[in-house]
């Protein structure tokens, strides 16, 4: 099985992803902490080589990510490549969502490149929304309800829609 989380940055999909895995016993992946793994810090990354080098890492660790079983939580740009896309499209993906009050907590550390204020995380999760839409075949709102309550519905959701692909 291999069940792919997206959203806007802060949206929970590293922690809500660990705790989706754990509740269907399967292996969870970052795209994001395999790159900081691999290439350091994505701060760094955008201040040193910019964007359009960042995106071509971030492709590299999606390619990888979807060659695996499990839980994938990708970076909240690596949807916006095509050919990531293309790769998704048969797969089950889950839309994370959050409410801009929400998120502002979550954005503290600074550590996001393309987000220096809640303005600019509107703007940006704007900008994404109805790609974000498209891709998904579930979406859950994360900005208040439990994580664990959160991780149990998507864990539901995903045993629901691999029993549905495997009836004929």
């Amino acid at each position: 099985m291999l069940l792919v989380l997206i959203g806007a940055p802060a949206a929970g999909k590293s922690r809500i992803g660990k705790k989706v895995a754990r509740t269907l016993g399967v292996p969870f992946i970052d795209t994001d902490t395999e790159i900081v793994r691999q290439h350091g810090a994505i701060s760094e990354l955008f201040a040193a080589h910019g964007e359009a080098h960042f995106r071509t890492l971030e492709r590299i660790a999606v390619e990888h990510a979807l060659t695996k079983t499990g839980v994938v939580a990708f970076g909240g740009g690596a949807v916006l490549d095509p050919r990531t896309q293309a790769d998704i499209a048969a797969l089950p993906v889950v839309l994370l969502t959050v409410e801009a009050s929400a998120v502002a907590a979550r954005l503290a550390n600074g550590k996001r490149p393309l987000i220096s204020s809640i303005e600019s995380w509107q703007a940006l999760v704007d900008s994404r929304r109805e790609l974000y839409e498209s891709l998904a075949d579930f979406s859950i709102d994360t900005s208040r309800r439990p994580t664990d309550v959160i991780a149990t519905d998507i864990a539901r959701w995903a045993r629901e829609y691999r029993t549905q692909k495997d009836t004929p």
